[in-house]
């Protein structure tokens, strides 16, 4: 059974751009200190868009799901930052597939 959208009107969305955040409010989303952004970032675990400098990352909205779920993974089950990185690369594509195959049918 797929889950059912719950519809939201129209006047309470607000729409995120690509840039949507920077380390520091992505750290914050994802109630973790920026030194924790930073070191996924370092590890390539999470991927900031085009930027220069630390004060520069901008991060996608898709990258704060990936962040609050590796951050999950990371506290539940004691997993290093790699091993969380992969599980949410799985979860990721799994999603994925799911979602061809309701297209497919």
């Amino acid at each position: 059974m797929s889950p059912t959208p719950i519809p939201v009107p129209a006047d309470l969305v607000e729409l995120l751009d690509d840039a949507a955040f920077s380390l520091q409010q992505l750290a914050r989303a994802c109630a973790m200190p920026p030194d924790w952004v930073h070191t996924r970032v370092e590890a390539g675990v999470l991927q900031p868009l085009a930027g220069g400098g630390v004060a520069e990352w901008r991060f996608a909205s898709s990258t704060l799901v990936r962040a609050r779920r590796i951050a999950e993974l990371e506290h539940t089950y004691d997993a290093d930052p790699q091993l969380a990185a992969l599980a949410a690369d799985l979860m990721e594509e799994v999603a994925r597939l799911r979602r061809e195959l309701d297209r497919l049918g």
